[in-house]
């Protein structure tokens, strides 16, 4: 019986890829799709197919080599076609624009810089989708200009933007992508002109100016301590020490700055004085977020070298454990809290999804073990806060019930019931996958991105962002896509079904806070980039 299973399921394979053939010439975007069956949110093995398989599993070690490898294909064929139905919908009605509004089917603009185009650059490389990237490419060479009177946000452009096009470089080698990061890396250095040598949060790169904020003279602690891995890797490929000199210099005075608590910082930073302000709240949500992420990844880009940004991690994660970790009722998962003038408030963001990932990356390398341990507990949390919601997506924020009257683990205020189309959770499904092997990681991120496909997913092209997850009759769509959904959620999805481990190695690269890869430095004695040292 094994050996016609497994000439059944090749033969359905070879039929279908023929049957394609036939019908169109042979793409270039990449291996050919298997054919969809039924709607779009319902790729998977025929359940007949599975069922023939099944029979033979206890039997046969082929057989379930098999139904593995059909799932895999038609899950990165899946986030292919979720890619492509994007890209529809900016190409259609967003081209060049930096979001898509999928339901109007217009565009926004927040800098004028083709934000969505430049995210998706390697997120379409890495997924095989040549003939889309080469006419984003083709944009960025003749119509992307950075000699703009615009202000931007230096944090957001330096992920987006920056990140994006050193990425992009690394992964093609075209020095076309090299020439746009220096360009708008060097239009982004008015920002470190201030007193304190904190940034500014906003650049005027045609001007060469910069400001804090409107309505402050403050800068968030985030903002200003996640830009290090790109301009530090703008400084090694142009031997030009002035980008990297800039941003270490903000990581050493945020190194010995007063008013942490535990390794935890303060969410604002004075531009002016260089010092925490509105001490005495403490969050790893929006605000300070990627600050702990970038600690390890520097600590890991340099060739972990560099023992004061690993000693910051370490005891930053301490700081949680003794501060901001909780457990629910009725079912014991495990959150993390935040924290305002010494009381907890049990309130949790989905941005914090990101940290089950980072932990089990430093586990990955050779930190506690115990690392570990609690990376699988908040992944747990995180899945939840999916799958305990109507519609399967987790809201934009989370209240976690410590003693439970109405025996529900997780509340969500009506302001708060928002999805973003966020990749925190998938990211870290990403890595919890490549570290253990577990298929239940895969199985979640499948669930989320049929969700998605089901509650956001616009029939012109392009997905939204929706006000209410816990309405799956009326998810209340919003009318807009953000950039990070092709440079982030569906690229992560994309890695976690992958069966390639050396499709963007871990032990090679390291992700920006935008899932932009960027190359571990080669070993160096001090920690230095290479050409700088």
């Amino acid at each position: 019986m094994i050996d016609c299973t497994i000439f059944f399921i090749y033969s359905c394979l070879f039929m279908l890829g023929f049957l394609n053939l036939q019908r169109k010439p042979p793409s270039k975007r990449g291996p050919p799709a298997l054919q969809k069956r039924g709607n779009v949110s319902d790729w998977q093995v025929k359940d007949g197919e599975e069922a023939m398989i099944k029979r033979d599993e206890d039997g046969g070690k082929e057989a379930k080599t098999l139904i593995r490898f059909v799932k895999a294909v038609d899950r990165v064929e899946a986030v292919r076609e979720a890619f492509r139905h994007a890209w529809k919908g900016y190409k259609a009605f967003a081209w060049g624009h930096d979001e898509l509004k999928p339901i109007s089917k217009t565009h926004g603009e927040w800098f004028g810089l083709g934000l969505t185009l430049i995210d998706a650059l390697d997120t379409m490389w890495i997924l095989g989708l040549k003939d889309e990237f080469a006419e984003a490419k083709k944009w960025v060479e003749t119509e992307l200009s950075f000699s703009k009177n615009v202000d931007v946000n230096l944090f957001e452009s330096t992920i987006r933007v920056l990140g994006g096009l050193l990425s992009t470089y690394h992964l093609t080698g075209d020095t076309l992508f090299l020439d746009k990061a220096k360009d708008i890396g060097s239009r982004l250095m008015p920002a470190f002109k201030t007193p304190s040598k904190i940034p500014y949060s906003d650049v005027n790169i045609g001007k060469g100016t910069a400001h804090p904020p409107r309505w402050t003279t403050d800068s968030t602690v985030a903002e200003v301590t996640s830009i290090q891995l790109e301009f530090r890797e703008l400084s090694r490929l142009t031997k030009d020490p002035q980008y990297q000199n800039a941003v270490e210099e903000v990581t050493r005075h945020v190194h010995r700055l007063e008013g942490k608590r535990d390794g935890l910082v303060p969410m604002f930073i004075n531009t002016n004085s260089g010092k925490f302000t509105r001490r005495g709240a403490f969050t790893l949500g929006a605000r300070a977020d990627s600050y702990y992420e970038y600690l390890l990844k520097q600590w890991l880009q340099g060739g972990k070298k560099e023992t004061e940004l690993l000693e910051d991690y370490l005891q930053a994660i301490e700081g949680v454990r003794k501060n901001l970790l909780r457990q629910t009722s009725p079912s014991k998962l495990t959150f993390v809290g935040e924290l305002s003038n010494g009381r907890l408030n049990p309130k949790m963001d989905h941005l914090v999804c990101f940290l089950p990932g980072t932990l089990a990356l430093g586990a990955h390398n050779g930190l506690p073990a115990d690392h570990m341990e609690l990376a699988l507990q908040l992944m747990e949390t995180c899945h939840q806060m999916y799958a305990q919601m109507e519609t399967g997506l987790s809201p934009e924020i989370a209240h976690f019930n410590l003693q439970s009257n109405n025996g529900r683990d997780i509340d969500v205020k009506p302001a708060d019931r928002h999805n973003l189309l966020r990749p925190e959770t998938v990211e870290s499904l990403f890595y919890m996958y490549r570290f253990t092997n577990d298929s239940k990681y895969r199985d979640w991120g499948w669930d989320i991105l049929q969700n998605f496909n089901k509650y956001t997913r616009v029939p012109s092209g392009g997905y939204t962002s929706i006000g209410n997850v816990r309405d799956p009759l009326n998810p209340a769509p919003r009318d807009k896509m953000e950039s990070f959904f092709l440079g982030e959620t569906l690229k992560y999805l994309f890695l976690l079904f992958s069966d390639d481990n050396e499709l963007i190695s871990l032990d090679k690269y390291v992700f920006n806070t935008e899932a932009h890869p960027l190359p571990i430095w080669p070993s160096t004695s001090s920690g230095r980039s290479p050409e700088l040292s």
